[in-house]
């Protein structure tokens, strides 16, 4: 997968924005843009000036005119109003656990956006310009992961991005983490002040959880071609029987998804050359790889209405339609659509976690590998008996397949009731989200153990004549060339750094797979 260098530019007002736009943004390979766009600026103004308007008619606004919450019979004096969006970054600064990194935080800082511009927040242009230069500037707030039940929204983690603005709290900048006023004062920028509804504006939507959808989704489709480029290599590596993939007998259960993936493994293949000498079938760990890969394959686009719905839609509350003249209450801050689309991308990915988990012990047992030496050793003569090949990455990957698979457990059935009961039913959208970066990382673990395997196993067979080179598809012998960097193990050696760099390109994306 060939990576442009172009800088690309997103642009936020009336366009919609897609999942890839928020990761291009998040790896800094895309600016933000506001648009000038005169009828969606006005859109803009007019959902502003309306609330403002409601205001001097003493109109009552959640949020704005009362407290947060439960405490929304709490009238609020025309004479605290103006603090009251600064009290509610305040009291939600109780994020505990991991940061996110910068790259996730430029994520949700373009998710927030994204939303935010769709007109009917009560929000100022001022406010989504900010944000827009922030994100240019890359000084992006620190965001604590844990503390989102996600609905409200996710109030907490993005209390961080509304207390940046006012210049309070930590960003990332520069690669180091600093005082946000420090940073402020340093590049000449003026902290704003938010008018009576802003602050809930920001915080009260489904931005982080999106984000963190956004990532994953990505990933996950790179994941889905990369088990599907290892089940051929792992074919290749023991002998295993092209036909599995025969294009007539994938017709026969014409799942879209599942027969690409069979498309794509059949075309990384050469024919079988024995004929006698090994199963009829193959195990079901080769033989039903484009079912299993398929579940996932066949899932994503599913998963791409799901978030790219949730990514274009406003979700904050209450929402304020200026043009209408309309102020409407409601619980679009609910992420369900994203928790059941997290809940379900982690078990597909688990599930690819634990095929190549069963396709490595396939690789590793003398019994079953057609020949290969013990745990993939390429140690000769009396050599052998004290090099142990990749008997220890087997331990390691029954270890990450095993936790990947202990991840699954959905956690938006885990509903509980909070604030006094008026948060009664909510979505966990952001702890399916975060349990599914886990997952991808575990299965990303996996499959860099995978390519380490393959190619040591492929090496082997060239080594001894069993394969030649010449005679592999073009596309095997591109993903050879390309794993030159790694080593071939004939005495026993650390391999913790040599996963590491190729969990990184699978990370990045590196490794090119198919069109």
């Amino acid at each position: 997968m060939k990576k442009s260098t172009t800088i690309n530019v997103v642009e936020f007002g009336g366009k919609p924005i897609t999942i890839e736009d928020i990761n291009q943004l998040a790896i800094g390979k895309a600016k933000a843009k506001i648009s000038t766009n005169k009828a969606w600026q006005k859109k803009i103004h007019k959902s502003a000036d309306y609330l403002a308007d409601v205001l001097r008619k003493n109109g009552i606004v959640y949020g704005v005119t009362t407290g947060y919450g439960e405490s929304c019979t709490v009238d609020i004096p025309p004479s605290l109003m103006k603090e009251l969006p600064a009290h509610l970054t305040r009291f939600h600064g109780c994020g505990l656990g991991d940061f996110f990194s910068s790259q996730e935080g430029l994520a949700i800082m373009g998710t927030r956006l994204a939303s935010l511009t769709r007109g009917v927040s009560g929000i100022r242009l001022e406010v989504l310009q900010r944000i827009s230069d922030l994100i240019n500037k890359q000084i992006i707030p620190v965001i604590p992961q844990e503390g989102s039940v996600g609905a409200s929204g996710d109030l907490t983690p993005l209390s961080y991005l509304a207390a940046v603005l006012l210049g309070d709290r930590e960003v990332y900048y520069k690669g180091k983490i600093n005082l946000t006023k420090a940073v402020y004062s340093a590049q000449k920028i003026k902290p704003l002040t938010f008018l009576p509804k802003e602050a809930l504006a920001l915080m009260n939507g489904t931005s982080v959880m999106t984000a963190i959808a956004c990532i994953a989704y990505k990933r996950a489709e790179y994941l889905s071609q990369l088990t599907s480029r290892i089940t051929a290599l792992v074919l290749e590596s023991v002998d295993g029987n092209e036909y599995h993939f025969d294009k007539d007998l994938f017709e026969l259960k014409p799942h879209p998804g599942q027969n690409l993936v069979a498309q794509r493994i059949r075309g990384d293949l050469k024919p079988s050359i024995f004929e006698d000498a090994h199963r009829i079938q193959d195990r079901y760990s080769i033989r039903c790889a484009p079912h299993v890969i398929g579940v996932l394959e066949d899932s994503l686009p599913l998963m791409r209405q799901f978030i790219e719905i949730e990514l274009n839609s406003a979700n904050d509350n209450p929402l304020i339609d200026g043009e209408k003249g309309k102020i409407m209450h409601g619980g679009h801050f609910y992420g369900g659509h994203i928790a059941f689309a997290m809940d379900a991308m982690k078990i597909a990915i688990a599930n690819l976690a634990d095929l190549m988990d069963r396709q490595l012990a396939l690789m590793m047992d003398q019994a079953v590998n057609r020949g290969l030496p013990r745990n993939l050793s390429g140690a000769k003569g009396e050599r052998k008996l004290i090099n142990h090949g990749l008997k220890a990455v087997q331990i390691g990957v029954s270890a990450w397949t095993a936790e990947a698979l202990k991840n699954t457990m959905p956690a938006s059935i885990f509903s509980r009731s909070t604030e006094s009961h008026n948060q009664d039913k909510v979505s966990m959208g952001t702890i399916a989200a975060r349990d599914c970066l886990r997952v991808l990382q575990l299965t990303e673990q996996v499959a860099a153990a995978m390519i380490l395997a393959t190619h040591q196993a492929l090496r082997i067979r060239i080594r001894e004549k069993e394969i030649i080179l010449k005679e592999l598809k073009p596309s095997i012998i591109k993903m050879l060339n390309d794993l030159k960097f790694l080593p071939f193990i004939e005495e026993d050696m650390p391999l913790d750094q040599t996963l590491r760099e190729l969990i990184e390109k699978i990370q990045n994306q590196q490794l090119e797979l198919y069109e």
